[in-house]
């Protein structure tokens, strides 16, 4: 049989994973890994290094065909901060649920949690540059260093958000996840009630009306 010669990035991530839920563990080799799906072994490294390599482009595939789907949305695009992160959360967690098995092997089921954590570092990347790019309202601090640090805690909380809410949903045992529905919904929503800008505002301004009636009254 003729070996296949136009593979693409996605071709070698799903035989991948195929090949880990058969076997319970990484292929022996590039070569018996090219062998087995029929394609030439320096097709591989024309799109990735190593193994490990592909198990983060595993989570980065999850998050790209999100934003896919996502876009594809006529009313996403009109959508404020708010809702945009629901219907990516919601949208995410039917890729994941569509590939639950490799993802409890990927996460729950890796005794490394140091190599969990690092499959994840591509997603971490995307998802930071998704949530920089959403325009959630914050306090204008008016000092760059500030908006900076600002800035990157948004994003660090964000992460930590969506890898709580990702324990969750490989914990959750209730019918088509219901009750992660209800955690996404509940959690996304308290997470904007708490950077919520207008009450803070309000108190900023009054303190600032307070010190210049005090500095006129002297």
């Amino acid at each position: 049989m003729a070996k296949k010669k136009n593979i693409t990035e996605n071709d070698i991530i799903s035989w991948y994973m195929d090949d880990v839920l058969n076997h319970n563990k990484q292929p022996s080799s590039v070569y018996s890994f090219a062998k087995e799906n029929n394609f030439e072994e320096a097709l591989f490294y024309k799109h990735f290094g190593s193994f490990d390599a592909i198990e983060k482009g595993v989570f980065k595939a999850f998050f790209n065909n999100t934003i896919t789907l996502l876009e594809k949305s006529e009313d996403y695009g009109g959508f404020d901060a708010r809702n945009k992160l629901l219907s990516f959360y919601y949208t995410f967690f039917e890729n994941l649920t569509a590939n639950r098995s490799y993802v409890v092997h990927a996460i729950a089921g890796n005794k490394n949690q140091l190599k969990s954590i690092e499959a994840l570092s591509e997603l971490k990347k995307s998802f930071s540059e998704y949530i920089e790019n959403l325009d959630i309202q914050t306090i204008d601090l008016k000092e760059e260093r500030l908006e900076k640090l600002q800035l990157r805690s948004l994003k660090e909380s964000a992460w930590f958000q969506l890898l709580v809410t990702m324990k969750f949903w490989l914990d959750d045992t209730s019918s088509s996840f219901e009750k992660t529905d209800i955690f996404i919904e509940k959690s996304v929503k308290a997470s904007f009630d708490l950077i919520d800008t207008t009450p803070l505002k309000s108190i900023i301004d009054f303190g600032k009306f307070l010190f210049k009636e005090k500095i006129h009254n002297k």
